[in-house]
């Protein structure tokens, strides 16, 4: 049984920090707020994928995940019905990927581009992880 609660806050954080950037981001320097909602997708994101990992690893086998892709892994994560669609994931993972070159304005607002859909599609991961956690 995987232990779910550090997704969750993360999740719910990464939730908070898009709600305070939406409500704020005319009164505070929108820079700031995004960065700090670029910061909470990375650490989401990587809870999400490692989590979908652990869950496939216990119920398809390690034999069957190790060494894998991370595109690999996201198929299987849709044919095991975690995720609905592999290639929004495949470009959350060239959005964490650029995260290390937020310093640029076009690959930050790139990057914060993804947000909103990767935090609904993270959400539908989390209770599909946690209805099928046996």
């Amino acid at each position: 049984m995987l232990e779910l609660i550090s997704l969750r806050k993360a999740i719910d954080s990464l939730s908070e920090s898009l709600k305070w950037y939406q409500k704020n981001a005319d009164d505070v320097p929108a820079d700031i707020l995004r960065d700090s909602v670029i910061q909470r997708f990375e650490y989401t994101y990587e809870l999400s994928w490692k989590m979908i990992n652990r869950w496939l690893q216990i119920n398809l086998g390690s034999t069957y995940v190790d060494g894998i892709s991370r595109r690999e892994l996201f198929r299987y994560a849709a044919e095991n019905h975690l995720i609905n669609d592999p290639v929004k994931w495949f470009s959350y993972h060239e959005a964490r990927n650029q995260t290390s070159h937020v310093y640029d304005e076009a690959v930050a607002e790139g990057v914060f581009s993804v947000v909103a859909d990767f935090l609904r599609d993270a959400e539908l991961a989390y209770k599909q992880i946690a209805s099928h956690n046996d």
